[in-house]
């Protein structure tokens, strides 16, 4: 889910700048189209809980989670498009601070229990099994998403890609 991005927010605009400056954005026009979308930065989100978000964002960056899942209805209840293929986000940590720019790869509407196991699996989380997504998901969704849980209910399944990582990271520095 994400959360319009403030355009006086200082942090995000300058990871934003980082980021378009160290991936060449102008050029990787598959990811925003034309370039004059390049100065309007992405939107900015964190997964789950502020609990949860630097957890999974550790999952994130070190490659291991590669898709997501939320609930039709937190799109629909605040009038928000969904994610497409080659749309961009920044994720922040469970402070809020940007620290990853991804692009989605693949997006899919499914029943919660038509979710299969691949995507349990890219989703990156505890054993990576379906049967631990369904419970932890489950749990989620019945504290979070709007009208609670029901084995029915839509989930948007997201996949992504880190196409910049944050420069603090010592791999990332000096490049």
């Amino acid at each position: 889910m994400t959360d319009p991005v403030d355009p006086d927010d200082e942090a995000i605009n300058d990871f934003w700048n980082e980021a378009k400056r160290r991936i060449h954005l102008e050029e990787v026009s598959v990811y925003v189209g034309p370039s004059p979308l390049a100065a309007v930065p992405p939107p900015a989100w964190s997964f789950g809980s502020a609990e949860q978000g630097d957890a999974l964002l550790a999952l994130v960056l070190d490659g291991t989670k590669t898709a997501t899942a939320s609930a039709l209805r937190d799109y629909e209840s605040e009038d928000s498009p969904l994610p497409e293929p080659g749309s961009m986000g920044i994720v922040l940590d469970g402070s809020g601070n940007p620290r990853a720019l991804v692009a989605t790869t693949d997006v899919r509407v499914a029943r919660f229990d038509e979710v299969d196991a691949e995507h349990a699996r890219l989703e990156g989380e505890g054993d990576r099994s379906l049967d631990h997504w369904r419970e932890v998901h489950e749990r989620f969704f019945a504290e979070h998403a709007p009208g609670g849980f029901s084995p029915d209910m839509k989930v948007v399944l997201e996949r992504f890609k880190v196409v910049y990582p944050p420069s603090s990271r010592p791999h990332a520095q000096g490049r």
